[in-house]
């Protein structure tokens, strides 16, 4: 099944027109670093519970998450309340160096999405859901992760559905042509949620699987009357 398809239009799909910005319920990791470890210790408040035979894995578990409220904010030790919403993760990163500051020479912050979550039903061979490792996630590379689409799948008619501020909206993508790759939706965002619809033949086919089962049903029932009342 051939994708993207070569067409007249030309490609310019920029990442930074679409980066994923920070919504209420996003949960936030954040770890704040600087020249002297000690003077962090109050804005990263699970690392006393880091020792020094900590796996990586381990650590990645215990540091700060932060939930975003139904306003956008955040609260941080010493910072207090501190909005977020509406800005790109390195919108976030500045302005935290610059609360930060004020207390913290030179300060380091890195700051990652704990919750980027994509979900993918429908004709495709794995469907689920599926926490990114980073933001930066095509319509593509999350197909891959579900196993691609089954043959069944119709690859010129794929929902991608999105929800932004608590408004969800539903768009189509056509995977067969070349200019999907210029499409606003190519770029996900957290929460995504794409569907894959099946061709037209496998409804017909559930739908002879379903039928199929009462005939039979039908049928037994009168082989049965008729065999009595023939004896």
């Amino acid at each position: 099944m051939a994708y993207f398809q070569p067409d007249s239009s030309q490609i310019n799909t920029l990442y930074e027109q679409y980066v994923p910005k920070i919504q209420p319920s996003d949960i936030l990791t954040i770890v704040v670093t600087a020249a002297d470890p000690k003077v962090t210790a109050p804005f990263n408040p699970m690392s006393t519970m880091i020792s020094g035979s900590i796996t990586q894995q381990t650590d990645m578990a215990l540091r700060p998450t932060y939930t975003v409220d139904e306003k956008g904010n955040i609260v941080l030790p010493m910072l207090g309340e501190v909005h977020v919403a509406g800005m790109t993760r390195t919108q976030a990163i500045q302005k935290l160096r610059l609360d930060l500051s004020k207390y913290i020479k030179d300060p380091g912050v890195n700051i990652n999405f704990n919750n980027f979550r994509i979900s993918v039903l429908g004709e495709v061979a794995r469907p689920g859901s599926f926490i990114m490792p980073t933001e930066r996630v095509t319509v593509l590379e999350a197909l891959g992760m579900a196993g691609d689409l089954t043959i069944r799948g119709v690859r010129q008619n794929v929902m991608l559905i999105r929800e932004i501020d608590g408004q969800k909206t539903m768009h189509r993508l056509d995977l067969t042509q070349q200019n999907t790759l210029n499409s606003p939706y190519y770029y996900l965002v957290q929460n995504d949620v794409i569907y894959v619809e099946p061709n037209k033949s496998q409804i017909n086919n559930s739908k002879l699987g379903a039928n199929t089962n009462v005939i039979i049903s039908i049928a037994g029932l009168i082989i049965t009357v008729i065999s009595v009342l023939t004896r």
